[in-house]
């Protein structure tokens, strides 16, 4: 005979929750991570490049901007700088998880290293200073380890995957950070007025600079703003 009392399950820890929500990140990055890898290994370059790439260097947009620099036939100086111009942004993103990383110079180093987009966008989604810490390494950690795999994933399938542009993988981490922005944005509407006038910078000056450097220049948005808020 069943026991009509069941046996209450123990709560869910906040680490568990970080994990599961993190993992939708970690899917993403797995994804894109595929494409990149295949997309360098078809386009020529041996399979130790994008993987040593991604473990050594790590830093997603910039990674795709270097190796198609590369495979059009640039020397690897104009590759390295087409990557550090678009990788700029981290410094900001430095700055904003500085007091969550840690104090000690290990952790420090480590933590600039998994600094990304994704990583920050939901550190700083947390409600609490110790949330915060425990998402920002759940979350790096995480999305590192699977965006390494899904590279080395793609690069050893190499042709096998076809055209990867096709499939629309480069969708999946703005899909991604849209909705880790979100409940800032619903929630200040001086977080919503910057991010609104900065993409507005960005797609004016999107037809004449080149790829990447609109998202470089969005964070005037923040500079537009305060002068409106100072000329009130």
């Amino acid at each position: 005979m069943r026991s009509l009392h069941r046996t209450p399950q123990a709560p869910r820890t906040p680490r568990r929750d970080l994990v599961r929500d993190s993992s939708l990140v970690w899917l993403a990055g797995g994804i894109v991570g595929v494409s990149f890898g295949a997309v360098s290994v078809a386009g020529g370059l041996p399979v130790w490049v994008p993987v040593v790439m991604s473990l050594v260097v790590y830093a997603g947009s910039a990674q795709f901007s270097a190796v198609g620099v590369l495979l059009a036939g640039g020397g690897p100086l104009a590759a390295a700088a087409t990557g550090l111009l678009l990788n700029i942004r981290t410094a900001a993103f430095g700055l904003a998880v500085a007091d969550v990383v840690g104090r000690g110079r290990v952790a420090r180093l480590l933590g600039a290293h998994l600094v990304t987009d994704e990583t920050v966008a939901f550190t700083l989604a947390q409600s609490d200073p110790v949330r915060r810490r425990e998402a920002f390494w759940i979350s790096g950690l995480g999305l590192f380890a699977v965006w390494n795999v899904g590279v080395l994933a793609g690069a050893l399938a190499g042709d096998a995957l076809g055209d990867t542009a096709r499939y629309g993988l480069d969708a999946a981490f703005p899909a991604v950070l849209v909705a880790l922005v979100l409940p800032a944005l619903r929630a200040d509407a001086r977080v919503r007025r910057c991010a609104l006038l900065g993409a507005a910078f960005a797609l004016a000056v999107t037809p004449a600079v080149p790829a990447g450097v609109p998202v470089l220049l969005a964070p005037a948005g923040l500079f537009l703003y305060g002068r409106q808020e100072a000329a009130v």
